[in-house]
């Protein structure tokens, strides 16, 4: 059955501190996206505690906009899917394979959610994603077509051409790392349209399966103008602006949560311990 739940736009406008235009132009998704990445952190904390994260939008308003929550991809992409539809957006689900640190694209399976965005009036559509826990990550959708680079809050990204045997043409995003000089593959993905209840099986098994890195050990992320902070485990690493990186390890249990709560605004659930 349809999620036919109410979307709060101005509840969700409120939390991403999204004071501008809300007609459904290219401004105004530029504008949500970008405010959206900034203000809600990456979070897989209530796959920790045995439970995949809920998808329907009552409680993704009740957790992310309304309590002091952030989400994974799922969660993320369908807030962003919700109040761009509602603004009166052209969204088409797609899905991807996350690249980054695999061996090739086929070794993993189809688990990323991302979106298509029409624009009336643009010649062509839009790559839009606020839930990709990674320091490569967009911060502001990018057109859909490949040869051409996209530059803007501090990151730089490009869609290229894979070879595969598939009837649709592969493309990988690419995000440009300053500290290696080189393009490093984020995720790839055809234009084949998915429907929004394709996540929900996707959302369970990933949140779920026991060796999927989501139940193991927390996996944080949080972007400013400044820098992007991520939490892996009991790692804290900060990327600066600049492309400078700097790491640390956390000493306990204790330290993780408190960061949790102090640098990524996270409210951490009472109770919550880590995987043995």
């Amino acid at each position: 059955m349809p999620d036919l739940e109410p979307f709060d736009l101005d509840a969700y406008l409120d939390r991403i501190g999204w004071q501008g235009s809300r007609r459904a132009d290219l401004e105004t998704l530029r504008g949500v996206h970008l405010a959206h990445a900034l203000a809600i952190p990456f979070e897989n904390l209530d796959s920790l505690s045995g439970q995949a994260p809920s998808l329907a939008t009552a409680d993704l308003l009740a957790k992310m906009v309304h309590g002091r929550r952030g989400g994974y991809c799922y969660e993320h992409n369908a807030l962003l899917r919700l109040s761009l539809e509602t603004l009166g957006f052209q969204v088409t689900p797609l899905a991807g394979r996350v690249v980054l640190e695999a061996q090739s694209p086929e070794s993993r399976p189809r688990t990323h959610a991302m979106w298509q965005v029409t624009v009336a009036g643009e010649p062509q559509a839009y790559l839009a994603d606020v839930g990709f826990g990674s320091v490569g990550a967009l911060l502001l959708p990018v057109p859909l077509v490949t040869g051409t680079e996209s530059e803007g809050a501090g990151r730089r990204h490009r869609l290229v051409p894979l070879p595969h045997r598939g009837p649709l043409e592969l493309w990988e995003l690419q995000a440009y790392d300053r500290r290696k000089r080189d393009w490093v593959g984020q995720y790839a993905f055809t234009l084949e349209p998915f429907a929004p209840r394709d996540f929900e099986v996707f959302n369970w098994y990933i949140s779920t399966h026991p060796r999927s890195p989501f139940t193991q050990r927390p996996l944080l992320q949080r972007a400013t103008a400044e820098r992007h902070l991520s939490l892996d485990g009991f790692w804290l690493t900060e990327t600066r602006a600049d492309g400078t990186v700097a790491e640390r390890e956390l000493t306990d249990e204790a330290e993780v949560w408190r960061v949790a709560e102090e640098e990524f605004g996270i409210a951490v659930p009472e109770r919550l311990t880590l995987p043995e």
